[in-house]
């Protein structure tokens, strides 16, 4: 059997903020980043929450208070990177095996006082198996990690906290 090796998404792209309020935001602001149409729940989302520590989860919070955990926390290190599991697997579907999970980290580069570059790296998308691909082409598409980094721009510039 031959191993798999699947190139990362890689994205980034400079926001209007210093180094700690750009960290601080993405992990503050996640609700307005994840797009609700993002949706792997049987109800609309409520909100998203994005738990700031190691062991915490990024999950959606349903209309109806149910939750869908679909990442872990793996680093979390302000205002430098963080870093968190990718638990939906090719069908869109929570997986449950943290073995067949990709994973996402965050690097927070300083530009200048007020410019921070942020690179995003999509990464072990072997990890899931025959569907990878699925995964890889879905995250790395326009309606992917590049929407969500816009998004959080978008946040960033409106000036929202």
């Amino acid at each position: 059997m031959t191993q798999t090796h699947a190139e990362p998404v890689q994205q980034q792209i400079i926001v209007n903020a210093g180094m700690e309020r750009a960290f601080a935001l993405f992990v503050e602001r996640f609700d307005a980043i994840k797009p609700r149409e993002h949706n792997i729940m049987a109800v609309p989302i409520a909100e998203t929450v994005f738990e700031p520590r190691v062991g915490g989860h990024i999950y959606d919070r349903g209309v109806d208070g149910s939750e869908c955990r679909w990442a872990r926390v793996l680093a979390y290190e302000p205002p430098n990177r963080l870093m968190f599991s990718w638990d939906i697997n090719g069908h869109w579907q929570i997986e449950n095996d943290p073995a067949k999970t990709s994973e996402v980290e965050v690097r927070f580069i300083a530009e200048s006082d007020d410019r921070t570059r942020v690179e995003l790296e999509h990464r072990k998308l072997e990890r899931h198996g025959k569907d990878w691909e699925t995964v890889r082409d879905g995250v790395g598409h326009d309606a992917g990690w590049p929407l969500y980094l816009q998004r959080y721009a978008d946040a960033i510039d409106r000036g929202q906290r």
